[in-house]
């Protein structure tokens, strides 16, 4: 045969892929792992399948993978874009036996296993191999390969510089591809079952139930007609008793606990119109509910990554609460009918906004938000029992009657028990004739008021308000109000020539004669409510403002990072601000950031006096993110980067350290493992196997706001995990033989 016939080919179609041509390796999951792409470049048209080529050609290699292996035997190809071939199932099971020394399906820095292992390389088919080392590195193998097994995949290939991502990078693209998908949530015939069905009904019976109000008759009709199709899901579809939220009729509901339908769209399927759920996404990976300030954090990190609908779906379905429920809700369950949440709606509906204006329904968008905060602010926050007369303050007071249900009767044992041996009865007997009001007792009633006070506040727990909450105008609600009748006055003033009527939907006894809202009376009330919290709440010694106590009339001397929310709500004056950050910030500022409150305010622990999670250690990303935007607000730029600096890097740390953790809430002031909490209820997300698949919701919304912020210098620090001290010190300017520290004593002498 000639030269001419023997290559006669193209030569594109014999030569080695090259790495410019080969797939993303930082794509998303679902398309990154991809056996029809992994064919190809096996066994080009052969008609085989992979698992057999690799019987044939591949396990053996990855099988002794772990073994010593000859130096010559390693591929010389060592670029960062090099792909692995690698046998999922027998490579999970090796890495755990070798590197998860406490077997619990993770791998870190607290296992001392060898660190690296060796695998098969595409380029030869898995006969030569390459080399994995570190932590790091080892732990994002386990993780994509278990997200690998999630998909069914028995064997991969994967892009070598996938497993060495730079952290921040890694981290910032899981929210984005995985975790956010991974925590949406609809309500509709799809979901019903799961959502239905609450882990907390503790009744003979427990079942999916829903409770759906007279005025959504179609979405009464969908569920019947779903029950009916589906009669082994045994679905309880209920009316919502009308007449509003009263203790009463809540307490009678615990009998039969149900989900409260949300807002539904139509939609066509097949030529058929029906209903669909609008989304929400949910804290963490075990709830299936919306919750009221955990929406509006995480709503900001939607934003930030261009999930714009996500969040006017969220905001959607917080309207048809206070339209239907009269407030947004705790969370969308019959039990907590009569509690609300710290409210957000308008802040987040003036950004949401932002982003649509030019949209045709953009302006029916933001007038269905600001009548639903203003029926929400009449009707909850300045009506009582939340409104204090006295003060003209807010407090976090909801009604209830009995034992909150959503939490085992069994976890107030030490509250109850003394109270039952009184009565000479069983600790169950006293707990349902209580809760049928049979059995009185004043003492108790006061304890579960400020009980739930506690939990509508969503700070549950702290000694910051145990046994004082309902009694509280605190800080943070007041700051929120405020800022409420700022962003109404200033949305009724620019976007509605001041006069925006108010539908019949979201009419309150006090705006039902006129029917419409100006903005110079949301001005004045702002002014007034800024009038009260300075006289009621600031103290100008320690230069932070304090919850007032409106029975005691006196104010508290709990020191709480909610000061800070002043700021954010623009409350503060110029000079207030800067006595938050020269007095108050000193006294929050840790190793990973704020703290929630100081360890002096708190109190000592021990047996009988246990850590509540909203106190001193913790720290919680509402607190830093709403610090921050405070700070930038008052032009402190450079306290809310070093702020954000160091909270990121503690959730990046962790998230290096201990295989891609991401939790609810974390220890600031300890720096190796953070993530470790010692408070009730645990750390959500830090229970997993082999990878977290949803993070939690706000730390992750943290962290992609924290970034948008920080400059690109410390963006790439982070990425190197560099601790804050260190950064400081090697940016640090210094002139003349004279460090900053000593320009920064003169200018102060001089001042």
């Amino acid at each position: 045969m000639s030269l001419l016939g023997r290559t006669s080919r193209s030569p594109a179609s014999r030569r080695r892929t090259s790495s410019v041509e080969k797939r993303d390796p930082f794509a998303a999951i679902d398309t990154y792992y991809d056996e029809v792409d992994l064919q190809k470049r096996l066994l080009g048209n052969k008609q085989r399948s992979i698992s057999t080529y690799t019987k044939q050609a591949t396990v053996s290699a990855l099988e002794s993978a772990f073994q010593p292996r000859r130096r010559g035997s390693h591929d010389e190809y060592t670029q960062a874009d090099q792909e692995l071939l690698i046998n999922v199932d027998q490579t999970v099971i090796d890495l755990l036996e070798r590197e998860d020394k406490d077997n619990n399906c993770q791998i870190t820095i607290e296992d001392n296993g060898p660190k690296n292992i060796s695998v098969g390389t595409l380029a030869s088919a898995g006969y030569r191999s390459a080399e994995l080392r570190g932590n790091y590195v080892i732990s994002n193998l386990l993780q994509e390969l278990t997200l690998a097994q999630d998909l069914g995949k028995k064997v991969i290939k994967i892009h070598k510089s996938r497993l060495h991502e730079n952290p921040v990078d890694r981290l910032s693209r899981r929210i984005r591809d995985e975790f956010w998908k991974n925590l949406e949530r609809s309500l509709d015939a799809n979901s019903i079952q799961k959502a239905g069905t609450d882990p907390k009904d503790w009744t003979a019976d427990p079942r999916p139930r829903i409770y759906i109000p007279h005025s959504c008759p179609e979405q009464h009709e969908y569920y019947t007609r779903v029950a009916k199709d589906r009669p082994e899901m045994r679905l309880d579809v209920r009316w919502l008793p009308e007449g509003g939220a009263t203790p009463e009729l809540v307490r009678d509901l615990n009998e039969a606990p149900g989900i409260l339908a949300l807002a539904m769209r139509k939609e066509v399927v097949d030529g058929e119109e029906t209903l669909r759920g609008e989304p929400f996404i949910v804290p963490g990976g075990r709830f299936n509910e919306l919750y009221g300030w955990d929406s509006y954090m995480m709503a900001i990190g939607l934003l930030e990554h261009g999930r714009i609908a996500m969040a006017k779906s969220i905001t959607t379905n917080f309207a048809f609460c206070i339209q239907h429920y009269g407030k947004i809700l705790n969370a969308n369950r019959s039990y907590y009918l009569s509690r609300s949440q710290p409210p957000f709606l308008t802040d987040l509906a003036l950004k949401i906004y932002d982003h649509i204006k030019h949209e045709p329904d953009a302006l029916d968008f933001l007038r269905s938000a600001t009548q639903a905060a203003i029926k929400e602010y009449y009707n909850v926050w300045t009506s009582e029992p939340r409104y204090d007369p006295v003060s003209g303050l807010s407090r976090y007071r909801p009604s209830g009657l009995g034992v909150p249900p959503e939490t085992e009767a069994s976890h107030f044992v030490h509250v109850i028990q003394p109270y039952a041996a009184k009565l000479d009865l069983s600790f169950e007997d006293y707990v349902n004739g209580y809760n049928a009001g049979t059995i009185e007792e004043l003492e108790l009633d006061e304890y579960f008021l400020h009980d739930r006070a506690v939990r509508e506040s969503g700070h549950d727990t702290s000694y910051r308000l145990e046994g004082v909450a309902a009694n509280l105008a605190t800080c943070d609600l007041n700051s929120l109000l405020y800022k409420y009748e700022v962003d109404i006055a200033k949305i009724i003033r620019l976007y509605f020539k001041d006069h925006l009527s108010m539908s019949a939907d979201f009419q309150t006894e006090a705006n039902r004669i006129d029917s419409f809202e100006t903005s110079s009376v949301w001005d004045r009330r702002a002014r007034m409510r800024k009038a009260r919290m300075d006289k009621y709440m600031w103290d100008e010694a320690a230069g932070m403002y304090f919850d007032y106590d409106t029975v005691k009339k006196q104010r508290t001397d709990y020191e709480s990072a909610t000061t800070f929310w002043t700021m954010w709500a623009g409350l503060a004056s110029p000079k207030q601000a800067a006595g938050l950050v020269l007095k108050g910030l000193p006294k929050f500022e840790e190793f990973g950031g704020l703290v929630s409150g100081t360890e002096k305010s708190r109190g000592e622990i021990h047996i009988a006096r246990p850590n509540r999670q909203w106190d001193y250690p913790f720290g919680w990303a509402p607190q830093q993110m709403l610090a921050w935007g405070g700070l930038l607000k008052y032009g402190y730029t450079e306290e809310a980067h070093r702020l954000t600096y160091k909270w990121l890097y503690m959730v990046i740390k962790a998230f290096v350290d201990f295989n891609g953790v991401v939790v609810e809430k974390y220890d600031v002031t300890r720096e190796l493992d953070p993530h470790k909490v010692e408070a009730e209820y645990g750390n959500q997300g830090s229970d997993f196997k082999g990878v977290p698949r949803e993070g939690f919701g706000w730390v992750n919304a943290s962290f992609v706001y924290g970034l948008k912020f920080l400059p690109m210098h410390m963006k790439r620090a982070l990425g190197t995990i560099t601790p804050w001290k260190i950064f400081e010190e090697k940016t640090a300017i210094k002139l003349d033989g004279f460090d900053d520290l000593t320009i920064q004593e003169a200018s102060e002498e001089s001042e």
